[in-house]
């Protein structure tokens, strides 16, 4: 037997109500894309793309309509005709629900909703409904649920129709299968808390943060597109047995596992949500607390999956996402092509070398590379970090234990009034012990 979540709200509380539907089939889904003379790409990648995000939230993808447009039209996206030409469509291949490649405005949902008369979703409302699938702990529930919520709300009245009309599955999983009575004011309360409570969950991660910086522990950051391989690489580096499965937002919630380098460096890997294509704000807004610990790495590793043709969009779409967040990202980027094992063309990399030569290749299912890659991180450790000599104060004793437990403390001296010592800190640590590099009096 399988159960869908309803959730409704009366007087301000939401309620969840399972109900068992017995075995439901995959749905039906036609994809809509639409190619901009202005703005023309691959327009056949992206709905790929957005096949395979169907295909993790559960649903069969039986065709696909591509419109060229020059502009997107205000009412109906793909204009009146072209959607009068989809429902004859929806309507001949028995389809349950259309999915559109771009986010819809309430207006066009609306109209879209009466015209089809299907279920019809945007490329946002499927994401977030995989995010509703995939989210386990608290925290990511609480960041979907608020994403889902923001989506929800300007678009209550256009999604009148099809909540009436359909009793679960794709888009209407979570706050998305709210019953009708569920009015904005509802909504606009439960956001508010739920921002209290992330805001809460931000303070948390905060203070881990400046523990780890206090206890000098290398933090090093795994991003890169959905289905890179960041899970996989993770468990390689760590002896890790995290869930990893062949499919787009396998995992959400981000996880930290302790690892060693070639010199048996400690370090801290740290892996979190995958980026894709027109990500929705909504998540990147809900997410913020996550993503964050992007920001407070000192190396991330920006994994490029080698296998999938268009491994150079995904780069760049990632990258545009870091600069969002990190400001200096390109200082601590090390660019690693993973998947190698799953490529038969060795002039490929031969090309990419060249292209980018400090770049890394390997397999985080086989291990081929790996330690080059330990290599690396362990290369870039060192360059982050200063060999300075210093002069304490003998009644300075914390000051002295709290640089023992550097890398390659030494003792060089005693003197009448100061310790001479010699060690190796990161630059934030070095300004901390500014004062003690000159000596006393």
């Amino acid at each position: 037997m399988s159960a869908f979540l309803s959730l409704y709200a009366s007087v301000g509380t939401l309620y969840i109500v399972i109900k068992d539907v017995g075995l439901i089939d995959r749905e039906k889904a036609i994809l809509v894309g639409l190619e901009l003379q202005k703005n023309q790409g691959d327009i056949e990648y992206s709905l790929t793309e957005l096949a395979l995000l169907a295909d993790t939230a559960g649903a069969e993808a039986v065709d696909k309509v591509i419109q060229k447009r020059e502009k997107t039209d205000p009412a109906y996206y793909i204009g009146k005709g072209k959607a009068e030409e989809l429902a004859a469509l929806a309507e001949m291949r028995g389809a349950d629900l259309v999915i559109f490649n771009d986010e819809l405005t309430p207006s066009q949902l609306r109209n879209l909703d009466r015209l089809i008369n299907l279920k019809v979703i945007d490329r946002t409302a499927l994401i977030l409904d995989i995010f509703a699938r995939r989210a386990l702990s608290r925290e990511g529930k609480l960041q979907v649920e608020l994403a889902q919520l923001q989506y929800l709300l300007p678009r209550l009245i256009g999604l009148g129709n099809q909540l009436s009309r359909l009793g679960g599955g794709i888009g209407t999983r979570g706050p998305g299968e709210t019953q009708l009575e569920i009015d904005r004011r509802v909504i606009r309360r439960r956001i508010s808390e739920l921002k209290k409570e992330i805001v809460q969950l931000r303070k948390q991660r905060n203070l881990q943060r400046q523990r780890r910086k206090k206890n000098r522990c290398t933090v090093v950051s795994l991003v890169g597109y959905t289905n890179a391989g960041k899970s996989t690489l993770l468990n390689t580096l760590t002896g890790s047995d995290l869930y990893t499965e062949d499919k787009l937002f396998a995992t959400l919630d981000p996880m930290v596992r302790r690892g060693m380098l070639n010199d048996r460096t400690e370090v801290l890997f740290t892996d979190t949500v995958g980026f894709i294509e027109k990500l929705p704000h909504q998540l990147v807004s809900a997410f913020r607390a996550t993503l964050e610990e992007i920001a407070a790495a000192d190396i991330i590793l920006h994994l490029v999956d080698l296998s999938h043709p268009d491994y150079n969009n995904h780069a760049a779409v990632v990258r545009q996402h870091l600069a969002t967040l990190v400001s200096d990202y390109h200082e601590k980027e090390i660019l690693v092509f993973n998947k190698i094992d799953l490529l038969d063309d060795s002039l490929t990399i031969t090309h990419l070398e060249r292209e980018y030569p400090n770049a890394l290749y390997i397999s985080g299912l086989t291990g081929r590379g790996i330690e080059n890659l330990k290599e690396a991180v362990l290369e870039a450790i060192k360059v982050k970090r200063y060999s300075v000599k210093l002069f304490i104060p003998y009644n300075e004793g914390k000051t002295i234990s709290e640089l023992q437990k550097a890398d390659s403390f030494e003792i060089i001296s005693y003197q009448d009034d100061y310790l001479e010592i010699r060690t190796t800190l990161d630059r934030e640590t070095l300004s901390r012990y500014e004062v003690y590099r000159c000596k006393p009096g």
